[in-house]
């Protein structure tokens, strides 16, 4: 169909679509009006995805064209009904599902470039890093490469994130703070005395002392390996993109998950890392997880955990456990029958579990270093754990003559990242409760 025929098509359906706007807002619509208009536009919804789709597949070359597209009539009909008292009026929530469905209708053609650039933008990227294009051809897509490496899209590096967002417990629930320069927290070091005088004063008000410290959030150089063989990388059928990428983000998150959990790579020490910096808890009385009432013991044991900490802390408190500490709790009752891990009642996606009165999540990167068979709890407020990516740090290199030997090809993510449990030492934010052994805590 020819071009500008489309385009006023679709200057005329959204024209209908200011209209029924209109009718929509007019107080004076009914409610069988209302289903009409919902109806209507549908219709008109649907035939403006398919002028969408034509005008993709057609070679825009004329941005005024692009203008005359997105343009809206400024005529508006007038309803030339009466108020009929004998039927409902609409309510506001079919007005405002009515004028969600105008909205959507009318971003149709303008959410269609954004979605085929990303989509052209990730393809790019990912021919380029398995070698099907040239760096010059990356480059006209769009892509910052040189020096044998390619800064990560944003497209990609957000993708990267919401996955660690979901596999990185600290990343879900701590707060993130995108900067490229030093991100500084002050701490409560030296708490402030008040003054109180019963009687009339006679004298000056003498000053108070209060001391902060810094925490400074250092970026270290970030950086994961994946590696893919050449043969995969010849067969021109498999969904090589998809493969890479998908690699880049395991290999990456791991990486991250191991250095806010426990920061013990060597030469990339994160003394902020959760298992460092976590107060750790000793229960009033040992608990023995082979003792007959083992289940009670360790209840107890939870509660005075989760009452340690101050009241704002407590408030937005929430567990987390690794899966030896999952597995102890899931088969312990108390002393009544109760068991210590219950289903919660209205749980995120349908899933979710209380721990003594509080949310829990489980995560094998809370495990002990060296002994994942040990239980442990983590309890506290997680947004403490500030994390700093540093913005358009992301990059990939490629490394080929390094594998070569074995006919493989290497991908190497890189970042500048931090990660730090920030508290002060008169508030701690979490607690861990490692169960050691049988007999002790």
């Amino acid at each position: 169909m020819d071009k500008k025929l489309l385009i006023a098509l679709q200057k005329r359906n959204k024209e209908r679509l200011t209209e029924l706007r209109t009718k929509i807002e007019n107080p004076e619509t009914r409610e069988d009006e209302l289903a009409d208009i919902k109806d209507e536009i549908d219709t008109i919804t649907d035939e403006l995805k398919d002028i969408a789709d034509s005008l993709s597949k057609v070679d825009n070359e004329d941005d005024q064209s692009q203008d005359d597209e997105e343009s809206n009539g400024d005529d508006q009909s007038q309803d030339d009904g009466s108020a009929d008292d004998e039927n409902r009026q609409a309510t506001p929530e079919q007005r405002s599902a009515a004028m969600a469905a105008i909205k959507d209708a009318l971003s149709t053609r303008e959410a269609e470039p954004k979605k085929r650039n990303q989509t052209e933008i990730r393809s790019a990227f990912a021919k380029f890093v398995v070698g099907q294009i040239s760096e010059s051809e990356a480059r006209s897509l769009g892509i910052e490469a040189g020096n044998g490496s390619v800064t990560v899209p944003e497209v990609i590096a957000s993708e990267i994130i919401t996955y660690a967002q979901e596999e990185n417990l600290l990343r879900k629930y701590g707060t993130v703070v995108r900067a490229s320069g030093d991100v500084k927290y002050p701490v409560l070091v030296a708490k402030a005395e008040a003054n109180v005088n019963k009687k009339e004063r006679t004298s000056e008000t003498s000053e108070t002392s209060i001391e902060f410290d810094e925490i400074l959030l250092d970026p270290a150089e970030f950086d994961a390996l994946a590696t893919v063989t050449k043969k995969l990388l010849a067969m021109s059928g498999a969904p090589i993109e998809n493969i890479v990428i998908d690699e880049l983000k395991k290999a990456y998150v791991r990486k991250e998950t191991n250095y806010m959990f426990n920061g013990d790579d060597t030469n990339n020490l994160n003394p902020g890392a959760l298992a460092k910096k976590a107060v750790a808890f000793t229960p009033t009385v040992a608990v023995d997880v082979t003792a007959t009432d083992a289940g009670q013991k360790v209840y107890d044991a939870l509660i005075e955990m989760k009452n340690t900490p101050v009241t704002e802390v407590m408030k937005k408190g929430r567990w987390i456990i690794n899966r030896a500490a999952l597995t102890m709790v899931e088969k312990m009752k108390t002393s009544d029958g109760f068991p210590l891990l219950r289903p919660m009642s209205q749980a995120e996606g349908g899933i979710g579990n209380l721990l003594v009165g509080y949310p829990m999540d489980f995560t094998d990167a809370a495990d002990k270093k060296g002994d994942s068979d040990v239980p442990v709890l983590y309890f506290g407020d997680y947004s403490s754990f500030h994390i700093q990516d540093v913005i358009g740090a992301l990059e990939i290199q490629k490394l080929v003559e390094k594998y070569a030997g074995t006919n493989r090809v290497g991908f190497q993510i890189y970042n500048l990242l931090d990660g730090q449990l920030i508290y002060s030492p008169f508030a701690p934010t979490v607690y861990k409760f490692e169960i050691v052994a049988v007999g002790g805590a």
